[in-house]
């Protein structure tokens, strides 16, 4: 009798158990829940995520105005600065030069009768653009008579323009006729057409190698050569009055066509006329760009699938760990990011910005964060009509073009990433004036975006300031002979040293 009892009382003693375990259950399920309302999950990555941190910025964005204990307020003006945002600091101390030396024979008196180049360039408008330049300066090498370059009509882009459609073929031609003799196009032998030997030459191609590789080519093959997939086949480095006719060519004979030249100008004028001055931003967020890059923008399997799908058109692209290239400066800043580093430099809202730009990855989700740091936010698009840019809609080149003069034209340029446009322009408006172009230091912003919630807005725009210092467009930030010579054309600027003393002097 006394084991059934036994028995009895462990079964209420277990049952018992069980519904102070079951209401334990049921009360940590509530709080968990609870916790989980109140507070979402956290990132799946410590690295960036675009949609979170859109997310997350529009409600930074929000805090800044509402709420007044938030650490990280956004102001809406740039704050008291020491230093004017529009110019550059001792730009007025420098100047572009680039005449020819008393000792650099004139084209006629080079040039062998019948040595002809004729050039192929690669790539889109601003490539095709370094690749004209130093076609020049290849023909002048060889003493050759150049034929006008041929452009590229069958890359990505796939745009059917030729050299007369883009740029002033006459002036082009005039202005360099001292300099390298340049023809339209080769002339007839007897009744056929001049077909050209075709060959290339290796990337950086120094004035010997032109000598050893092409010359020799160009004598054993009747005197007609064409040189392919020309892009960055000329060294970086050149006795000083070729770097000079390089600068010619690049600043000066290198003009663009009137209908471009026009509409561009017409662009210009909107801006101008909507504030004194305005920032130009080549954003670079495009899809085939990020996907070239081989970044991760945080748009999971969708982002991987639809940027993967773009990398297959490059064949020897090699796959990149994102991380890694993120860490070395190697990803455009996302447009939130420009627009936060833009505001803690200086840049109010009341800033008007030209952003030229293809179709954003992520469309107006993507932009909404920098449009609501700088809503005075315009484009090619949104300050003409289609009637007025119908004849270049059909050509990327084209409208390539229009927003390099209004980048060329801007009081200060922004670029997202260090491509073939950001180098040219970056050049050019050293050249003519040390007008401010401002580069993102990404290799060292990047840590900083990522704890930027962990710190106050005043450390953060001052941590900006330090980080930024050298990449701001400044005069002598770039050593002579450093970088790509289209970025740095030290040869080609001079200083104005006695102007310079005086003013050390006062």
């Amino acid at each position: 009798m006394a084991l059934p009892r036994r028995r009895k009382l462990h079964y209420h003693r277990l049952g018992s158990l069980v519904q102070v375990a079951s209401a334990i259950s049921g009360t940590l399920l509530l709080l968990f829940a609870f916790l989980s309302f109140f507070f979402p999950p956290p990132d799946e990555s410590e690295h960036f995520h675009l949609r979170h941190r859109q997310t997350s910025f529009n409600a930074v964005v929000k805090d800044s105005v509402s709420d007044r204990n938030s650490v990280f307020k956004i102001p809406s003006t740039g704050g008291k600065l020491d230093r004017d945002i529009w110019s550059s600091k001792n730009a007025k101390f420098f100047y572009g030069c680039s005449n020819a030396s008393a000792r650099f024979a004139k084209a006629e008196a080079i040039t062998h009768p019948t040595r002809y180049l004729a050039i192929a360039t690669s790539g889109g408008l601003n490539q095709q653009r370094t690749g004209i330049t130093d076609a020049v300066v290849a023909a002048r090498i060889l003493n050759a008579t150049l034929v006008v370059p041929k452009l590229d009509q069958k890359s990505f882009w796939k745009d059917a323009s030729d050299f007369t459609d883009i740029f002033d073929v006459d002036w082009f031609i005039s202005f360099l006729s001292k300099d390298v003799k340049i023809i339209k196009q080769l002339p007839k032998r007897g009744w056929r057409t001049w077909t050209p030997y075709t060959m290339r030459v290796p990337r950086k191609c120094s004035e010997r190698c032109y000598l050893n590789h092409v010359l020799p080519v160009l004598l054993k093959r009747h005197n007609a050569v064409q040189l392919n997939k020309f892009d960055y086949r000329l060294a970086n480095r050149l006795d000083t009055d070729l770097q000079k006719l390089r600068c010619r060519v690049n600043y000066h004979a290198l003009q663009f066509a009137n209908p471009i030249l026009e509409m561009g100008k017409m662009l210009v004028q909107r801006m101008r006329m909507r504030s004194k001055h305005y920032i130009a931003l080549h954003l670079r967020f495009e899809p085939d760009m990020l996907a070239f890059s081989g970044c991760d923008y945080g748009g999971g399997e969708k982002e991987k699938n639809e940027l993967g799908a773009i990398q297959k058109r490059w064949k020897t692209l090699h796959k990149n760990n994102p991380d890694k290239e993120r860490r070395q400066g190697r990803c455009p800043l996302t447009p939130e990011e420009v627009g936060l580093m833009l505001r803690a430099l200086g840049y109010g809202s009341d800033v008007h910005i030209y952003v030229a730009s293809g179709e954003v990855y992520g469309g107006e989700e993507t932009l909404r964060p920098l449009k609501a740091l700088f809503p005075n936010f315009y484009s090619k698009d949104t300050i003409a009509t289609n009637e007025e840019l119908g004849q270049f809609l059909s050509f990327s080149s084209r409208m390539a073009a229009l927003d390099f003069i209004v980048c060329d034209e801007s009081d200060v340029f922004v670029t997202n990433n260090n491509g073939n446009m950001a180098r040219i322009l970056a050049g050019r408006r050293k050249y003519f004036g040390h007008k401010p172009t401002i580069r993102p230091n990404a290799k060292k912003l990047y840590r900083l975006f990522l704890s930027r919630n962990n710190m106050t807005w005043e450390e953060f725009s001052s941590r900006i300031h330090t980080l930024q210092k050298g990449f701001m467009g400044e005069p002598k930030e770039v050593r002579p002979g450093r970088g790509e010579f289209h970025e740095n054309p030290s040869t080609c600027i001079c200083e104005d040293s006695e102007a310079m003393g005086k003013v050390k002097a006062d």
